[in-house]
Formats: C-alpha cells, sequence, structure tokens
C-alpha cells in the first residue's frame, strides 16, 4: 500500500495527463470498507450517482461542489458525510479528496439511516446514574 501523500501526488499527476481528467487509486480494501484517493482536473465532473450505504469526503488538496438534493462547496480541509441521495462531484480547481464508503451495512437499506453534514451531532442518549 502506498503511502497516502505518494497516492495524492500520484492521482493529481494521472489525472492531469488523463484525457478525461480523473485518476483514483484504492488505498484499502477491506470488506465493505473501501478508501479512495481521486483526483479531478479543474472543470472536470463526476456524473451524478447513488451513495453506498455510508460515505465521507475529506478535500486534501483544491475545492469541489457536491451537487444533488444537498448542494455544498467543499475546499481544502473540509470533511463531509456524503448524502444518501442521488449526487455528482465538480471540481472547481485541481483537486484531490480521499472518498470513504461501507459498501454494505446488514441490517439495512442501501440508502437508509440519518446522515450528518460537518458540525452537526447526531443526538445522542445518556444514562444517569445516582449515587
Amino acid at each position: 500500500m502506498p503511502a497516502l501523500s505518494e497516492a495524492i501526488t500520484l492521482a493529481i499527476t494521472e489525472a492531469r495527463k488523463a484525457p478525461n481528467g480523473r485518476h483514483a487509486e484504492i488505498l484499502i480494501h477491506d470488506g465493505p470498507l473501501r478508501q479512495t484517493v481521486i483526483a479531478l482536473r479543474q472543470g472536470v465532473s463526476l456524473g451524478e450517482h447513488n451513495s453506498p450505504p455510508a460515505a465521507s469526503i475529506q478535500m486534501i488538496r483544491g475545492k469541489v461542489r457536491i451537487t444533488g438534493e444537498d448542494p455544498v462547496v467543499l475546499e481544502t480541509g473540509h470533511v463531509e458525510a456524503l448524502t444518501h441521495h442521488r449526487h455528482g462531484v465538480e471540481a472547481l480547481d485541481d483537486s484531490v479528496f480521499l472518498l470513504t464508503t461501507v459498501t454494505s451495512v446488514p441490517g439495512t437499506e442501501s440508502h437508509g439511516g440519518p446522515g450528518t453534514r460537518t458540525g452537526e451531532m447526531m443526538p445522542v442518549a445518556v444514562d444517569h446514574v445516582d449515587d
């Protein structure tokens, strides 16, 4: 497995040379877990597609627009849970991001369950114990 820094450099170099302006490199593939470094040249889009049961995007370099029901612009350093609705990705700059996905979750629908935006917290039940 290559170091993340090497994978980032390789991905953007290959995307800049590729006719389609993109390159993807799977770093981790362990059962339903996948972590992929994806690079897109400025102006290149990934067409609208469905999300797996769980996914997040961590911007390593550049800026992208996530399109779809809940559009958002992500810049270097941002981390975002991806929507459970159809969405696309458009590179506003030459960009590299780490896509983390879980491709199956036993007992759930492929797009079921609530998601959160960066900075939002899911409600947590707290049990109080009286001494």
